[in-house]
């Protein structure tokens, strides 16, 4: 896919950069004990026989991962959603494999990860944390704060997810996140939710004093309004804006959220850009999904019947990845990449496999003739189902 100029590197860039990686990597893993396996093109006898897992022995996407920015924050065109393999979409993953993952999308080009302390809650961060530490300065770590998570932490706020952004709370998010994440900064950190009994400016407020602090590199801002985004961006610059976009989800597109990005600057992030999974075609007509760990089982999208009246998007979907020698995941990753050069998916899987399914999207060139094919076609397919059940959409703007 092609890209503007200001918003990638040459291949020549990138391949010093891999190769910089590769070597600051294996000498961090070296100081720490750990034989996960050589970077790309090592052949040591002895290195081989000690080798637990190795990222090199993957199939690597034909192309070179290039760079987006995110306001004035450089990050691989695609990143990684750290979420799944801990929580929310099913049981928790062995942590092993959690950390086989996000090792494995770091040896393939990824520098951007995206944890939050809700997921698990703070497993997650813990995850990405000790998978992340060996190549802590070569990587991008987004983290979010927001929710009243923990043992005792009430469920709800009336009629919504317990929220909390009091100043007091988000400096003790960010202490506590910072220990779990093993890092002395965050890179990018995220109101999860607009709390609307502490005003925007409050917020931003607060950011702005732990960016000069030196806690926080850059701040962002998911779900929340334009009205919202506008006040905070007053503020302190916003570097990101984190939503849900696919193929099935549009509504940043009719709301006015992606132009009003556009407009001030913000780098957009998307999360779940394969409609949670829905995309992906495996989805069955009839998902048991696990009440207790997977939220999505009590969203009308995954729904026997929602999934059937789904079907012709989906056929759309499927039939057009075949054409351009595409799986319908990667032609829904790319194509959330092809609307901005300041967009950036990040795709969640606990799966080595998927893993590189997701990253092969940056091989999907999708022309202009292309993406006005995709449009006409979406704008006579009805989808059907909500985002997310009524409760969740509470606490999104």
């Amino acid at each position: 896919m092609k890209n503007d100029k200001k918003t990638t590197e040459s291949t020549d860039q990138a391949g010093e950069g891999m190769s910089r990686r590769h070597f600051v990597t294996q000498a961090a893993l070296v100081g720490a004990g750990l034989a996960i396996g050589p970077s790309v093109g090592a052949n040591s006898t002895s290195t081989n026989q000690r080798i637990q897992w190795s990222a090199a022995s993957l199939p690597k996407p034909k192309s070179t991962m290039k760079t987006r920015k995110l306001g004035t924050l450089a990050v691989s065109e695609v990143g990684a959603g750290c979420m799944s393999i801990s929580a929310n979409y099913g049981p928790p993953a062995d942590k092993a494999q959690g950390i086989k993952v996000i090792r494995a999308a770091y040896e393939k080009g990824v520098t951007f990860f995206d944890t939050a302390e809700a997921y698990g809650p703070f497993t997650n961060e813990e995850l990405v944390g000790e998978a992340l530490a060996p190549f802590r300065q070569e990587v991008v770590i987004a983290t979010k704060f927001g929710f009243k998570v923990g043992e005792n932490a009430p469920k709800v706020k009336g009629d919504r997810p317990a929220l909390d952004s009091r100043p007091s709370h988000i400096r003790a998010v960010v202490e506590a996140s910072l220990k779990r994440l093993r890092t002395d900064r965050i890179d990018l950190f995220y109101q999860h939710r607009v709390d609307p009994a502490v005003p925007i400016e409050d917020v931003a407020g607060t950011l702005k004093e732990l960016i000069n602090e030196g806690k926080i590199l850059h701040y962002g801002l998911s779900e929340a309004s334009i009205e919202n985004i506008r006040k905070a961006h007053a503020v302190h610059p916003v570097t990101a804006l984190q939503n849900e976009y696919s193929l099935l989800e549009r509504s940043v597109e009719d709301r006015g959220i992606l132009a009003t990005c556009e407009e001030l600057g913000i780098g957009f992030v998307v999360w779940g850009p394969v409609g949670e999974g829905y995309l992906t075609g495996k989805i069955p007509a009839h998902p048991h999904l696990d009440t207790t760990f997977d939220l999505r089982a009590g969203f009308a999208r995954f729904t026997p019947e929602v999934i059937e009246a789904n079907k012709p998007l989906l056929t759309f979907v499927q039939g057009f990845a075949a054409r351009k020698g595409a799986t319908a995941s990667q032609l829904a990753i790319a194509w959330t990449m092809a609307q901005k050069p300041w967009i950036v998916p990040i795709p969640g899987t606990r799966s080595l496999e998927h893993l590189d399914e997701n990253l092969g999207a940056i091989n999907i060139e999708l022309s202009p003739s292309d993406l006005d094919e995709i449009r006409v076609a979406l704008s006579k397919i009805k989808v059907y189902g909500g985002r997310m059940n009524e409760f969740e959409m509470r606490a999104v703007q």
